[in-house]
């Protein structure tokens, strides 16, 4: 297995918007440390050309989903300043173009003041975090029919596509924040029609838990990726991924008042 060669087709996939084959079919051994490795370097030849990382999505933190996208794990991938959009406001617009199958998945989102590493606990984890918000991560599958193996998603960027962040608040501002993100209830809206609900635990038992087992996870890997202050991280679905179509208009609503609910406009 060429990881080089891994890494051209993937990059190839997301600038011409094309499918791939999965590698779990047609490389042999082909794993979560080798999707890792074809992860970073197209990492390395996406910084070469001049994007500048932001942070990390997470994903598959939603345990209840994995019998339906034939995974086992969560993965990561990066976020970058050309798929992050922090908003003013609750309200945005996007469109389609450039995107592969794109599903919208509301998260919970943290911004990062201070570096954070592998074995800390909710108190000191907290004292790295800025600040919480609600957003909304589109992600999308360089895979026919979103048919692939954790390995193959992980290798295609953790199927991240964009993230907006809505309004940021101070993690001050949350007494418990383990406890009161674990407890949140989110439903989501398309058209006027609610289609899903879903709750922070449904992310590996929280937002901060989920934080916690990536950074435990990603630092078996060993290609040195780290959490420095400024970097925002997006923590997985609290619902199922929706498919995206022009003319939708998605909405949430929280349960607590101070996480904004969004509204995503997709434009023809």
């Amino acid at each position: 297995m060429n990881i080089d060669v891994c890494a051209e087709q993937a990059l190839a996939a997301w600038d011409r918007a094309a499918l791939l084959e999965r590698w779990t079919l047609r490389e042999p051994g082909f794993g979560l440390p080798e999707a890792y490795a074809v992860a970073h370097a197209v990492r390395q030849r996406r910084m070469q050309r001049g994007e500048h990382v932001r942070g990390y999505k997470i994903g598959f933190t939603n345990r209840s989903l994995w019998p339906k996208y034939g995974v086992d794990a969560p993965l990561w991938g990066t976020v970058w300043d050309t798929t992050l959009r922090l908003l003013e406001g609750t309200e945005a617009r996007t469109i389609l173009q450039g995107l592969v199958q794109p599903r919208l998945e509301p998260e919970i989102v943290f911004g990062f003041c201070g570096p954070a590493h592998a074995g800390m606990n909710d108190d000191e984890l907290v004292r790295c975090v800025e600040w919480v918000a609600h957003g909304f991560e589109i992600v999308h599958a360089h895979f026919d029919q979103w048919r692939f193996g954790v390995a193959d998603a992980a290798a295609d960027g953790g199927l991240h596509a964009r993230l907006l962040v809505g309004p940021r608040v101070p993690i001050a501002a949350f007494a418990r924040p383990a406890a009161e993100l674990t407890a949140l209830e989110l439903e989501l809206w398309c058209d006027d029609v609610c289609v899903d609900r879903g709750r922070g635990s449904a992310v590996l038992d929280g937002p901060l838990a989920a934080l916690r087992t990536w950074l435990n996870a990603m630092a078996q890997q060993p290609h040195g990726w780290s959490v420095t202050a400024g970097d925002v991280v997006t923590t997985g679905t609290l619902t199922d991924a929706w498919p995206l179509r022009p003319g939708q208009v998605w909405r949430t609503r929280l349960s607590d008042a101070r996480l904004a609910g969004l509204c995503l406009r997709v434009d023809p």
